[in-house]
């Protein structure tokens, strides 16, 4: 405010004082200079806080701006993703050795030794447990390094910056620019970047936000994309370029589900939710170094154990049917075998099979037991070595043994190609799905956003399917 505007008030304000009374002007002349008071202090620097005041301003200036703002963001976001993947190795390789390979055969021999049942056995600890314990140990550790990162970069004030750089491009699509944010959340889990979608105040911005959140690659998708990548399409060139080539192409799978989040909250705000794009005034924060305690609280207990919990808790039953429909049998055939087969051609115009669309539906709870489900079901129909049994999920230490496993199941690039493509547009998980409704409270919303990836994975991969069988 100009001294010019403060000094024609103060006047005002003493015109009127006869009107008013004098303990009225008073307390209004306070208020005034009180209020003058607040506005010097936010917009004038002094000489003490410049450097920090300017260094702010030229980060600023770096961050967001038009050359430079989206490569670093870009950057950021791989080497928050690179750490996740990378720091995630070690932890889950320890979880799985506990779980798995420790824990489960304790838990089996105890079944056998007080006398349970072959079916109660194999029900309980090589359906319900190995899922649960897949879950966990896939689940947690990319969790509890992606969550933290993420709000470190929130604290840092880093966020809002992600924000005011792609607030056009999703004005352009009809969304709302915090999209921006929620989009980043659902790389780590889309039930958590679904919830994220409270910050978003328009109802109508925000559903958009919902229904295409699902095309952010969450955690439980990424190690599918990177074994699938790693086998297959390093393999199409020379040695030394393989790691490179798998890389491209994870990235590019990521970078392609933006796509899609971008062309369906246009298709979405031009059609079924049209209106207005509203605007919003993105107050830029300090920089500031992040409280680290608060960090770790918000990022594990409230983000990190709630999503985890929601994930057994749907895991523990797609557990149960996979072991159910691997053991029971209809004639001859067990549920499992008879599924496959009637899936099959299906599968085929699509590039993929049976056993990989019926691990899709029985994982449905979990993204994480899609390839364990693959592989035992490979085994099983096809009889090779290998695995632990029907309906025992299993996941080998050895690159080269799956891809054996997978290739004797009839696979080829074009196979893993469709599967990459497939696990990025398919319908969310049922942690996903309960978390759309609870925040939609809408079953018609919730069914949209469950149904409407699912469909363009389905056009996708047929088109590919077929674009390839032609040409390649």
């Amino acid at each position: 405010m100009s001294n010019k505007k403060l000094d024609s008030i103060i006047a005002l304000a003493k015109d009127l004082r006869w009107k008013i009374g004098d303990d009225y002007h008073d307390s209004l002349i306070e208020s005034i200079y009180a209020d003058a008071a607040e506005i010097v202090k936010d917009t004038i620097t002094k000489d003490k806080e410049k450097s920090k005041f300017r260094l702010d301003a030229k980060i600023d200036k770096i961050v967001t701006s038009k050359i430079w703002g989206f490569p670093i963001m870009l950057l950021v976001l791989g080497v928050v993703l690179w750490l996740t993947i990378i720091g995630a190795n070690y932890p889950s390789s320890l979880l799985a050795e506990l779980l798995l390979n420790t824990v489960h055969p304790i838990l089996k021999n105890f079944g056998t030794s007080i006398g349970f049942p072959w079916w109660l056995n194999g029900f309980l600890f090589d359906g319900v447990y190995l899922a649960i314990a897949w879950v966990i140990a896939v689940m947690l550790p990319p969790m509890a390094i992606f969550f933290p990162l993420f709000t470190l970069l929130e604290d840092f004030g880093y966020l809002p910056r992600v924000a005011f750089n792609m607030d056009t491009l999703f004005k352009k699509s009809g969304a709302h620019g915090k999209q921006a944010l929620t989009m980043s959340m659902g790389f780590g889990c889309n039930a958590a970047g679904v919830v994220a979608t409270r910050i978003i105040d328009s109802p109508r911005e925000r559903l958009i936000a919902i229904i295409t959140n699902n095309f952010s690659l969450c955690n439980g998708r990424w190690p599918t994309q990177i074994l699938l990548a790693t086998i297959f399409i390093g393999a199409v060139v020379p040695d030394s370029y393989s790691s490179l080539a798998s890389l491209s192409a994870v990235i590019g799978i990521a970078v392609l589900g933006i796509f899609f989040m971008f062309f369906f909250s246009w298709a979405l705000s031009s059609t079924v939710l049209k209106g207005e794009v509203s605007t919003f005034h993105l107050e830029l924060p300090p920089y500031r170094p992040p409280v680290f305690w608060k960090t770790i609280y918000t990022s594990l207990i409230d983000r990190t154990l709630i999503v985890l919990w929601r994930a057994i808790v749907f895991a523990a039953p797609a557990g149960a049917v996979i072991w159910l429909i691997s053991n029971s049998y209809i004639g001859n055939e067990s549920i499992a075998g008879w599924t496959v087969h009637s899936l099959d051609g299906f599968g085929f115009l699509l590039g993929l099979n049976g056993i990989i669309l019926l691990a899709y539906i029985v994982a449905i709870p979990a993204n994480e037991i899609v390839i364990p489900t693959i592989l035992m079901l490979t085994v099983m129909l096809t009889g090779i070595s290998g695995g632990a049994g029907a309906g025992v999920m299993f996941e080998l230490d050895s690159v080269t043994g799956t891809a054996d496993i997978l290739r004797a199941g009839g696979w080829t690039l074009l196979t893993a190609v469709n599967v990459m493509l497939f696990s990025l547009l398919h319908n969310p998980c049922s942690t996903t799905i309960y978390t759309i409704y609870k925040e939609t409270n809408s079953v018609k919303w919730t069914i949209v956003a469950s149904i409407l990836p699912l469909l363009a994975g389905f056009i996708v991969t047929f088109l590919v399917a077929q674009v390839w069988r032609i040409f390649v």
